[in-house]
C-alpha cells in the first residue's frame, strides 16, 4: 500500500515543480493572450497529474504483484481501491499545484512538499502496525490521512494480515473524508492562486 501512495506522492510533487516553473517563467501569462478558457492551463497541469498517478498506480501494482502482493476480494473492491488511490492522487495534485502556482521558487517547492509527506509516511500504519508506536502518539498514526488510507486500501483490497479490518463505512469514510476535504479547501484555493498569479 505504501508504495502505490508514495507513486501519486511523487506524481503531485512534478505537479507543484512545473506549476512553479509556469508561474515563475511567466507561462501562465502567456497563455492568456491566446484564445482559450483562462483555467485551461490549471486544468491541464491536473489532467497530467492524474496520467501520472495512473501510471504510478499500475507500476506499483505490478511490481507488487511481482514481490507477492494480491487483491483477496471482487472486481468491484479492485475498483474502489483504484479509484480510492486517483482520487488521492487528485487531491494532491491540486494542493500541489496551488503551492507550486504560488511559489518563487519552483527547487523549494518540491522540498517543502517532500517533508510532510516523509513525516506523514513514516508515522503512519503503512510502515509499521499501530501497536509498534509509542503509546503517546498511537492517537495522531491512527487518524492521520496516509493511515486513513492504508486502512482503507487494505479492506478494499481484501488483505490476509492479522486485524485488517472489513470494508465498512467506519473504514472507508474516514479516508474519503480525508481525500473530499483536501478537494474541497484546495480547489477554490487554486482557481483564486491561479487567477491572482496569472
Amino acid at each position: 500500500m505504501r508504495f502505490v501512495l508514495q507513486a501519486i506522492a511523487f506524481a503531485s510533487i512534478s505537479t507543484a515543480f512545473r506549476a512553479a516553473t509556469d508561474s515563475v517563467q511567466g507561462i501562465n501569462r502567456r497563455f492568456q493572450s491566446l484564445p482559450i478558457a483562462p483555467l485551461t492551463p490549471l486544468v491541464a497541469r491536473i489532467t497530467a497529474s492524474v496520467y501520472r498517478c495512473v501510471i504510478g498506480l499500475v507500476v506499483a501494482l505490478v511490481c507488487g504483484y511481482v514481490i507477492g502482493f494480491r487483491f483477496h476480494r471482487g472486481p468491484v473492491y479492485i475498483a474502489a481501491f483504484c479509484l480510492l488511490v486517483l482520487l488521492t492522487g487528485l487531491a494532491l495534485a491540486f494542493l500541489a499545484d496551488t503551492v507550486g502556482t504560488n511559489s518563487r521558487n519552483p527547487a523549494a517547492t518540491a522540498q517543502w512538499l517532500l517533508l510532510p509527506q516523509l513525516i506523514f509516511g513514516f508515522l503512519s500504519v503503512g510502515i509499521q502496525p499501530l501497536q509498534r508506536f509509542p503509546g503517546w502518539i498511537q492517537p495522531i498514526v491512527h487518524n492521520q490521512p496516509i493511515s486513513r488510507l492504508v486502512y482503507a486500501m487494505q479492506a478494499l483490497a481484501g488483505d490476509t494480515a492479522e486485524g485488517v479490518a472489513p470494508v465498512t463505512w467506519s473504514v472507508i469514510g474516514p479516508a474519503l473524508a480525508w481525500v473530499v476535504g483536501v478537494i474541497a479547501l484546495t480547489l477554490p484555493w487554486a482557481i483564486a492562486v491561479y487567477r491572482r498569479r496569472t
